[in-house]
């Protein structure tokens, strides 16, 4: 697909700045640097193949060349929605993946930032918010007031084409759509499905946009286990805030809400 059939198939979005490189350090740390140069919102970056890529706690993200979708996106949404982000883009992705399967693939949604298909990882999303104006080193963080905008970049890895024979401890955890359907799937394809979709997810109110996401989720309902880094919480993933955090009803009956963390999906007692 050429930059002016992207564009044209994404002129009715915001996301007509598209941004492919064949090579870059990390997506999300290019539109970040974009954000802070005054880029507009619905700045797209996308790279065939990234050195530096990351994930949540600083994790490295690593992908061969070409195997991956590797987007990421500028967005400036209200701080009291800065949160929603993430899961609209988590969202738009399932939403892409049934399109560019023919519905071959039902993605998932693990909380509180990963696509998957059964227990395996399909797909990695990262999002991060710049800082407010007016926040300093020495003064620190500045709480932003509801109706501020923020910067915020919202990253997602896809595997889109890997080989046949993976090592058996990542094969056991992670799956690619090339392993999934009987056609395979173009990024150039899987990208202009995703932005249309989150085009259209970024702008719903926050109370359909939870809906749909708790429609899509594989982690509500399920006994859970999340590391807190300090502690782990075990119990049912009940539900997710307005805020997006997740409520876990621990077995002595109480709710406990927690805004971060990983999840590990338990099997049934």
């Amino acid at each position: 697909m050429t930059p002016d059939d992207l564009s044209s198939r994404l002129a009715d979005t915001r996301f007509r700045d598209v941004r492919w490189l064949a090579s870059t350090g990390s997506t999300n740390s290019d539109a970040m640097a974009l954000a802070r140069g005054g880029a507009p919102e619905g700045t797209v970056v996308v790279a065939d193949h990234q050195s530096a890529g990351r994930g949540r706690r600083g994790r490295v993200w690593q992908a061969p060349p070409g195997a991956s979708l590797l987007v990421s996106v500028l967005l400036r949404p209200p701080a009291s929605a800065a949160g929603l982000v993430g899961m609209a883009a988590g969202l738009a992705m399932a939403e892409a993946v049934d399109v560019v399967s023919h519905g071959a693939v039902s993605a998932e949604l693990k909380w509180p930032n990963d696509l998957v298909v059964g227990d395996r990882k399909l797909a990695g999303i990262l999002a991060e918010a710049d800082w407010p104006a007016g926040t300093t080193a020495s003064g620190g963080f500045r709480p932003p007031a509801a109706g501020e905008r923020l910067a915020v970049v919202v990253g997602v890895g896809i595997n889109v084409v890997w080989p046949a024979d993976l090592p058996e401890d990542l094969a056991e955890i992670a799956t690619a759509l090339n392993h999934l359907t009987p056609t395979p799937v173009d990024r150039a394809d899987l990208l202009v499905d995703y932005l249309i979709a989150l085009d259209r997810r970024y702008v719903q109110p926050p109370g359909a946009l939870l809906e749909a996401w708790r429609a899509r989720s594989a982690t509500l309902g399920r006994p859970v286990r999340v590391d807190l880094g300090g502690e782990d919480v075990d119990g049912v993933a009940v539900d997710v805030t307005d805020e997006g955090h997740l409520v876990v009803e621990t077995p002595d009956g109480r709710l406990r809400t927690l805004a971060t963390g990983d999840v590990v999906h338990l099997r049934p007692a």
